[in-house]
């Protein structure tokens, strides 16, 4: 696909890649219209992908990562096999949230129009779909069609004809999605009446009869024109006919604005939409209950503009160019957040490693999870400093703060002779009691045998001055793939003891690591104390993230395929509270955690990072996404078997081919695509295998806040619909727009996915404003400032002359940095 943007001139420049973080594979028809309400043209674009799990196993074919990659060697762009949904940003870029709004899976689509069919002032989606011929039928293109070329080879054209008059013709119902508000949609097929089953190309709409609504008039392939009529009742409406100026007579280009009951309606006049279809007619508009628009502003396409006020409902409102008069100034509110120049000169590079060839059945892959970032006043000058970890193969850096805010590299020998480790996390703290900070590392990654040398953690100990040397006897032998590590005085005796959070076993996800409770001797040395003092704790699970509240005497974790849980500390031992803590079902794939008081009520809340709903996999405790792993084949490997629920029912999440890459065996159960089409867990597995299968399960995939009720317990909210548009791996509280209360800015994005998946990469650093009754208000990009791109892991924060400066560092990718605006203090 193509993005031109207007230079002004009567030329354009394409610039879809600065743009868009990813576009259809197949792009049919689109529309473009603003389906949020915030004045902002977005885009629907339609592709392929089925909406039940038969027709998709059909379709899908291997998850050809390498050949993706090479493709985008090449110049392709990032493509996947779905509709897509880019809501505009406000600041020339777009996210991607079709899935999360319930529209990316509707078959073989062509037409998409977004208008208000209910007349409740927000746009609706009509999807036309159906295709006479279905060549992506794979047991048509591997068997049938192979074997009739290979015997119609030099024969005429006739043969060819015929093989195609055997492809099966595929008719299916067109889509038709009401908007809730905001970015969710629901499916109203049924209810509004379009179960009827069609092969629909291009479609339009026009209150044909007149009554107030939009009618919809479908082109269907092969039998006539199909016209449904709105029987909608309630609700008013407006419409809005334009006379332009010149040779542009019906005003093409104008742009109208309605306010009303709150509502900011905004549409623009190009009348060809959809798929090959044209809509001469006026705007329509959906007012809900208000009987009248508050305003219309129209901007004519040489910039003029009109206003009206007070506008009544029912009518057709005709405005002329040649009555428009002059231009309305607008004030435009300065960012939150500006970018700024890195400080920090250090760029993360990632390995290019391939963890789908060790396990091709993994979800997604398992490296690539730093950088590691740490501050603190390492030299004693007042100053933060700050430690950049690096990926395997690359060392990690000490960085020290000048006194006018510059960063500079210290390149010392201690970090350079440990490239073999790949930095996850780290923490500055006073190891050795001797007023100085020292430096934990963790050690992780996907790339190693288990308990490989290159999984050991280290503890650099600081000379006072920030010079840093590794101990060689400070920790015992703990050669677990990591991810976090957490500082407390867990057993009150005055020193800094640790909690290190093992994040997996590398070639065998998703078995339990280890993870540690170290005791520190108070010189320095640390102890594994975890049966001692936390009995459970050493195989939690995949943890991710972790951290201490009440001083030390609760300990908080997050993790992959786990439940929020927390340790509290009884009679010197810290004990499994989890089920008496949380009010509701919190298994998910989470990826951070992050303390902060968010009430105001003097306690600590928690801010929990998770995988978000903006994917194919959805899970609830009525429909959970579970996890299937043991040796099924009986080879010395660990096969993951992931499936969630498609239409009421549980499917395995990978296509046929995919599950052949890992369990060979399976092609004597599956000889062909239709055979598996329809196969759930107990139709792969046998009852042999099932019993010995271990089960893991996600319920909940928001991102949320759990406010501390004080008495011990925690309530779990989830956060607005743009937290959840990308797994978010990186939480900074802070006070974005100087009212006192604690915002929370998120980022993160996970772009080492499978082909079929697509990278998730919607989070360009959402920030929610905190409205001090629980409620959060998301900052438009434009607005915040933020323009986070990539796979951002970690956040530090600095006062820097009275505004607050952000870093942000990404894996496989530069620090990035963000300023607060003056303007806002």
């Amino acid at each position: 696909d193509y993005l031109y943007l207007n230079n002004g001139d009567g030329t354009f420049r394409e610039d879809l890649e600065n743009r868009l973080g990813h576009i259809p594979n197949f792009s049919m028809g689109n529309d473009i219209a603003d389906f949020n309400n915030d004045a902002l043209p977005d885009i629907m674009a339609l592709d392929m992908l089925p909406a039940d799990n038969r027709r998709q196993k059909l379709l899908y074919g291997p998850d050809e990562y390498e050949k993706y990659q090479s493709q985008l060697r090449n110049g392709f762009y990032h493509q996947v096999m779905r509709n897509m949904l880019q809501v505009n940003n406000g600041d020339g870029t777009f996210s991607e949230v079709g899935q999360l709004a319930g529209v990316s899976n509707t078959d073989w689509s062509w037409a998409a129009l977004m208008a208000d069919f209910d007349n409740d002032g927000w746009k609706d989606l009509f999807i036309s779909n159906g295709y006479l011929r279905d060549y992506t039928n794979r047991d048509f293109m591997s068997y049938y069609a192979a074997q009739r070329i290979k015997e119609a080879r030099g024969e005429t054209s006739e043969a060819l004809m015929e093989i195609i008059g055997h492809m099966e013709s595929t008719k299916t119902h067109n889509y038709i999605f009401r908007n809730e508000g905001g970015l969710q949609f629901s499916n109203q097929v049924e209810n509004w009446g379009f179960e009827t089953p069609m092969l629909t190309n291009g479609a339009a709409y026009a209150d044909l009869d007149n009554d107030g609504d939009l009618d919809l008039i479908l082109n269907n392939v092969n039998e006539p024109v199909a016209i449904f009529e709105n029987k909608s009742s309630g609700g008013h409406y407006l419409k809005v006919k334009l006379e332009g100026g010149g040779g542009n007579r019906y005003g093409i280009g104008a742009r109208v604005e309605v306010r009303a009951g709150g509502n900011v309606m905004m549409q623009e006049f190009f009348p060809t939409r959809g798929f090959q279809s044209s809509l001469h007619t006026p705007l329509h508009f959906g007012l809900g209950s208000a009987t009248v628009a508050d305003s219309v502003l129209v901007r004519w396409p040489d910039g003029q503009e009109q206003l009206l006020t007070g506008v009544e409902a029912g009518q057709v409102l005709a405005l002329k160019q040649a009555e428009a008069s002059g231009t309305m100034a607008v004030s435009e509110l300065p960012a939150l957040f500006g970018p700024a120049e890195s400080p920090l000169p250090f760029t993360h590079v990632q390995p290019p490693t391939v963890d789908f060839k060790r396990q091709s059945l993994l979800p997604y892959m398992m490296s690539g999870l730093g950088p590691a970032m740490a501050k603190g006043d390492v030299n004693g000058d007042g100053l933060e400093d700050v430690f950049m970890g690096g990926a395997k193969l690359q060392a990690g850096e000490v960085f020290i703060q000048q006194a006018g805010g510059a960063f500079r590299a210290t390149g010392q020998e201690a970090f350079k002779k440990d490239v073999v480790y790949e930095d996850v996390d780290a923490a500055f703290f006073d190891a050795d009691q001797d007023g100085d900070l020292d430096l934990y590392v963790v050690s992780g990654g996907y790339d190693y045998l288990p308990e490989d040398l290159g999984l050991q953690d280290r503890l650099y100990l600081n000379d006072g001055s920030g010079g840093f040397s590794r101990s060689k006897d400070a920790l015992p032998l703990m050669r677990t793939s990591g991810a976090c590590v957490a500082v407390a005085d867990a057993d009150g005796d005055g020193a800094a003891d640790l909690f290190v959070g093992g994040r997996l076993i590398p070639g065998e996800y998703p078995k339990t690591p280890v993870s540690y409770l170290l005791l520190n001797d108070g010189k320095g040395k640390f102890r594994i104390a975890t049966d001692e003092m936390a009995p459970g704790l050493s195989g939690i699970g995949m943890v991710t993230a972790a951290c201490w509240l009440d001083g030390g005497q609760t300990l908080a974790i997050a993790g992959d395929w786990m439940p929020l849980t927390f340790f509290h500390k009884e009679e010197g031992q810290f004990k499994n509270v989890s089920a008496g803590v949380l009010e509701t079902p919190s298994a998910g794939l989470w990826c951070a955690l992050a303390p902060a008081d968010l009430d105001g009520d003097g306690d600590e809340d928690l801010v929990a990072g998770n995988f978000g709903t903006n994917s194919q996999m959805k899970a609830s405790p009525e429909e959970p996404a579970t996890l299937y792993y043991a040796d099924f084949d009986d080879n010395g490997a660990v096969d993951p078997i992931l499936t969630y629920y498609i239409q009421g029912k549980p499917y395995p999440a990978f296509s046929r081919d995919e599950l052949f890459s890992q369990l060979v065996s399976m092609k004597k159960k599956f000889t062909d695509y239709a055979s598996y089409a329809d196969a759930g867990i107990e139709d792969i597995l046998s009852p042999e295998q099932l019993k010995m299968a271990k089960q893991l399960k996600a319920v909940e995939l928001q991102t949320v806040w759990l406010e501390n009720q004080g008495n011990g317990r925690w309530s779990l909210h989830p956060l607005p619909a743009m937290a959840q548009v990308a797994p978010v791996f990186a939480i900074q509280p802070l006070d974005a727009n100087g009212d006192g209360l604690t915002d929370l800015l998120l980022a993160g994005n996970y772009e080492r996915t499978r082909a079929n998946w697509g990278r998730f990469d919607a989070n360009h650093g959402v920030l929610l404003l905190n409205k001090g009754d629980g409620q959060w208000s998301y900052v438009p990009q434009h607005r915040s400032g933020f323009r986070i791109n990539g796979d951002a892991r970690h956040i530090l924060s600095f006062a820097q002359n009275g505004r607050r400066l952000l870093l942000i560092g990404r894996t496989n990718a530069p620090v990035s940095a963000y300023i607060q605006n003056k303007e806002v203090q």
